[in-house]
């Protein structure tokens, strides 16, 4: 099989496409023909040798990845069979090995995908979807009516926050550029902010939660406009210890949370998808050969919703 193996930590030249076997299963795993790959920041973070690098150099080849939808070819767990088409992350923060035309994923981390939705649009709501629903689920648990501040609201995780915040009936504040104003406002948003023109902690207070996308020079704005006794989680990493110490000081809760892989939760999820209260925005699909311009468009930090890949096309 064709698989993208990362030569070496740094730039897009060490994506190299390269014929390897096809993975073995081992028990409780399935086979899946990938049909389409999300790509996302912790993947260019990681190619250029910060994020999960050091997790992941200790593995020969590094195959990068994480977000799948395709077609089980064969399974070796009672949870899937032969010719299901499932979506999910795998093996996340591990060696998800998603760069590949076939890949071996623990049945226990996917779902079915909703008959109602591509593999283009299941791809896109995994690890991006799975971060904002175990963030605005379970990490903080939203109730009706309270105000939630969305920083990156049109990026990948931002939008899904966004749709899942509105869903749950929270007041959503979002951030993005003018440019991206009505798109925000489309997921459900009752606000936005531009953030190029606008100080967000000159506008907004009394909000019970802040889902950061962002961090650095983001984190001391945002605990400003939050009120005592609210929450704000970030998921940048590095930052978690900052988050913690200055939350507590003025009376907030401040932490930095990762998201994991689950099926329960992509159940959630592939409910939501089904029924329409969530939707995957794709901005660009792109071909197998050209990931390293997928990597490039995400370092650009300009980039709507989604980016997908596909293996057969």
């Amino acid at each position: 099989m064709k698989a993208i193996i990362l030569k070496d930590f740094g730039g897009v030249d060490n994506l190299v496409i390269k014929e390897i076997p096809i993975p073995v299963l081992s028990e409780n795993e399935v086979l899946v023909k990938v049909m389409a790959i999300s790509v996302n920041p912790v993947d260019v973070k990681t190619r250029a040798g910060k994020s999960l690098a050091a997790k992941l150099k200790a593995f020969d080849p590094v195959i990068l990845g994480w977000d799948i939808s395709g077609i089980v070819t064969e399974s070796r767990s009672p949870l899937f069979k032969k010719g299901d088409e499932v979506f999910g992350m795998v093996n996340f923060p591990g060696h998800g090995q998603a760069y590949a035309e076939y890949v071996a994923a623990p049945a226990a981390h996917l779902a079915v995908k909703p008959g109602n939705i591509t593999h283009t649009e299941a791809a896109a709501a995994t690890l991006a979807a799975l971060t904002a629903f175990q963030m605005l689920t379970r990490h903080f648990i939203i109730t009706k009516g309270q105000k939630v501040l969305i920083h990156a609201a049109a990026g990948g995780v931002g939008h899904y926050a966004v749709q899942l915040a509105q869903h749950l009936g929270a007041y959503v504040i979002g951030t993005s550029s003018a440019a991206n104003r009505d798109f925000v406002m489309a997921l459900g948003a009752n606000e936005h902010i531009d953030y190029k023109s606008t100080r967000f902690e000159d506008v907004v207070e009394n909000i019970d939660f802040v889902l950061d996308t962002i961090g650095g020079d983001n984190i001391e704005p945002s605990l400003k406009v939050i009120k005592k006794g609210g929450t704000l989680i970030s998921i940048v990493s590095g930052k978690s210890e900052t988050v913690t110490e200055k939350a507590a000081e003025s009376g907030i809760i401040g932490k930095f949370c990762l998201v994991e892989s689950s099926g329960e939760d992509m159940n959630a999820l592939a409910a939501l998808l089904e029924n329409g209260s969530i939707k995957s925005h794709v901005s660009q699909i792109f071909p197998f050969p050209e990931m390293a311009k997928v990597h490039l468009q995400i370092e650009s930090g300009t980039t709507k919703g989604k980016l997908i890949v596909l293996t057969n096309n």
